[in-house]
């Protein structure tokens, strides 16, 4: 979402080289230079260890832990292991560094950006996600500006091996993650490419959503998916049943939210949601066209397969708990409204983040986090595009830009959900998009310059590589 320790050496160099902008870059160690192999050259770096290295044609691909302070603002308060992946193509190319905002895939994958600009790319795992979880772990240290400290320390620490130009990008969370990061150290990247990023800017005003909720897709496609998750509601009992058998045969318990019932009406109540985050207009055909004469299986079956009854477990929480709990502390959540049911068949509601976080790790939310994110990017956005799906939910509240904004872009694709991206968009902005990027990047041909709509990839797609991994555990979560 393992370790390969050095600590005697990383404690050793890291003295004083630990401060929120002091990481020792490849440059500061002796010995290497542009004829020294990439993979001595990266591991030159003081407190960088080689986990593995994997082969893949035309590139070279390691995933290598970097030794992070746990408070940045006191680095010599301890450290942890952070992984990373380094798909390497060469030096003289442009980088992207990636974040999911989550766990860190340690199969090599290229992002959009990257194949466009033909670079290098660097991945982060976020903090707190095994196993880039400091031990013992003070929860109070995974806030945004920690996680866009990280993010500096290994670009500090990269830029003395890939000088060229570089771009952030991420999706979902990870699109979140790379514009926290622009706004903390807006002097690092050339560029930033974020896609699908919600901006919960006040935690308690979600109506975007409910308004979302009622004009997306179809009609049709609306009656068929509320008729369902209504009548899951409606069938609590037998389905409950059902869902403990289910829980009994998988090993699930449910200390931390609480109960299988509270677990089960969480896991109904994302029906809806999950759809228009994972699925198609066109997927609307396999849900269930008449709910109330359904069967108690049929039910169950579009719902799990939807949402995911696992989703609300403690084994389906707790890879999560990192997310959920700057959920409850800095991102905010939502909270929509169900008209479509009756009152007497809701117990709980949408629940907040703080129901799944174990309750040994406090949380206090802090309202002013995105405000201030907001109003960064809406007075000082600087080459950044932002992305969306328009059937996508947590697209219903997008960044957006001021005045301030400079060569900055909110670009949305018809139709597209949470996987939205360039190649989504409308012929004339997808080729404005693929410009920018290549302009920031560096590598813009005079003849993109002079004619963005000429602007296209410069790496061939690859199938494998530019396989788009979601993170999807069929739970309530960008």
């Amino acid at each position: 979402m393992r370790k390969a320790l050095r600590w005697l050496l990383a404690l050793t160099v890291l003295i004083g080289t630990l401060g929120t902008t002091g990481a020792a870059t490849a440059a500061d160690v002796a010995g290497t230079d542009s004829t020294t192999d990439i993979k001595e050259r990266l591991l030159s770096i003081p407190g960088m260890s080689l986990v593995e290295e994997k082969p893949y044609t035309g590139y070279r691909f390691f995933v290598l832990n970097y030794t992070q302070p746990v408070d940045h603002r006191k680095p010599s308060k301890g450290t942890f292991q952070q992984r990373i992946t380094m798909l390497h193509k060469d030096v003289s190319r442009p980088t992207v560094f990636f974040t999911s905002g989550y766990n860190v895939s340690t199969t090599p994958r290229r992002s959009e950006p990257t194949q466009i600009v033909d670079g290098n790319q660097v991945s982060l795992e976020y903090r707190f996600f095994t196993p880039s979880r400091p031990a013992p772990a003070d929860w109070s240290k995974l806030d945004i500006w920690q996680a866009a400290s990280d993010q500096h320390r290994v670009f500090t620490a990269l830029k003395g091996i890939y000088g060229k130009k570089w771009i952030s990008t991420g999706g979902s969370k990870g699109g979140m993650t790379a514009t926290y990061y622009e706004r903390f150290y807006p002097r690092d990247m050339d560029g930033v490419v974020a896609y699908v990023a919600p901006n919960d800017v006040v935690n308690k005003e979600d109506s975007a959503y409910d308004r979302f909720f009622a004009r997306v897709g179809t009609e049709e496609c609306r009656a068929r998916l509320n008729g369902v998750q209504r009548e899951a509601l409606v069938r609590r009992e037998p389905l409950e049943k059902k869902y403990a058998a289910y829980a009994q045969d998988n090993g699930l318990t449910f200390n931390t939210i609480g109960s299988l019932d509270k677990a089960f009406e969480a896991t109904v109540l994302d029906y809806v949601w999950g759809f228009w985050q994972y699925s198609l207009l066109k997927d609307c055909d396999q849900i269930p066209a008449d709910a109330k004469n359904a069967t108690d299986d049929e039910i169950w079956t579009s719902v799990d397969t939807i949402s995911g009854f696992s989703a609300y477990a403690d084994q389906g929480l707790t890879t999560y708990t990192p997310y959920y709990y700057q959920a409850g502390t800095q991102l905010g959540a939502p909270t929509i409204r169900f008209p479509h049911i009756e009152k007497q068949y809701i117990r709980y509601g949408y629940q907040p983040p703080r129901n799944f976080v174990p309750r040994d790790i406090p949380m206090k939310f802090q309202p002013s986090a995105m405000r201030d994110v907001d109003t960064w990017v809406r007075h000082n956005a600087r080459h950044m595009l932002f992305v969306n799906g328009q059937n996508d939910p947590w697209s219903a509240e997008p960044f957006r830009l001021g005045k301030g904004a400079e060569d900055s872009y909110v670009m949305t694709a018809p139709g597209m959900n949470h996987g939205a991206n360039v190649a989504g968009l409308v012929p004339e902005q997808k080729a404005l998009a693929t410009a920018r990027i290549l302009d920031w990047a560096g590598v813009a041909t005079s003849s993109v310059q002079a004619d963005p709509q000429a602007a296209k990839p410069l790496a061939k797609f690859d199938a494998k590589l530019d396989k788009r991994d979601t993170q999807r555990e069929m739970t309530l979560r960008p």
